[in-house]
């Protein structure tokens, strides 16, 4: 907005008077937001980081297991348990809302089955390939958990940055150039004031010359 633009009325002044009102009002509010955004960004970074850690030692975990049961009982037998699961995890993806932002929410079923849902009988496996499948269960478990943590991480991180452009536009762009122009024009309705003034004194004193 180009002060020199603005035609300078009283009714002009109100609606920027106005506007920079509904400005720095709405910069308070996004200020507000955006710090209440970098706290909930800060908890849920410390969750990733631990998630990020429980993958890695769930992880390593499986793999040892997976390692022993080959190891003892045969990668043939290992691989007939695998292919004897009957059922899948199942993921269900809704949404929540934080601090009026929507972010995912992920949770899964059948992750972790029963003996009479794995598809082979006990007798038919060995301890050391239930314990590899109830490592990878752990696994799957920590890694959707992760899912959700890491995608609402981003998310945040997103809304973050795009409530920062808009806090700075408000209080570098958009508040300043409504207080020059309002400025300009009480500048010039002072100005213009003056000017009336003097030429009713000048009228007045032509007037009172000519009695």
């Amino acid at each position: 907005m180009a002060a020199r633009d603005i035609t300078p009325t009283r009714s002009v002044l109100l609606d920027l008077k106005r506007r920079i009102k509904l400005s720095q009002s709405g910069h308070k509010i996004l200020k507000m937001k955006r710090d209440g955004l970098i706290l909930e960004f800060f908890e849920i970074m410390e969750k990733a980081r631990q998630m990020r850690a429980g993958v890695t030692s769930d992880f390593q975990l499986a793999m040892k297991k997976i390692t022993i049961a080959k190891a003892v009982d045969g990668e043939l037998n290992v691989l007939s348990a695998a292919y004897a699961l009957k059922t899948y995890p199942v993921v269900n993806l809704s949404s929540k809302s934080i601090m009026g932002m929507m972010v995912p929410k992920v949770e899964a079923e059948n992750v972790r089955r029963g003996f009479l849902n794995k598809g082979y009988g006990i007798i038919e496996t060995s301890a050391y390939i239930e314990d590899a499948g109830a490592a990878f269960e752990k696994l799957l478990e920590t890694l959707i958990r992760a899912a959700e943590v890491e995608t609402t991480m981003k998310k945040l991180l997103d809304e973050i940055e795009k409530t920062k452009r808009r806090v700075n536009a408000l209080e570098f762009k958009i508040i300043p150039e409504f207080q020059e122009a309002e400025r300009f024009v009480k500048f010039r309705l002072e100005e213009m004031s003056r000017e009336e003034t003097t030429r009713l004194k000048h009228l007045k004193g032509k007037g009172e010359s000519t009695e």
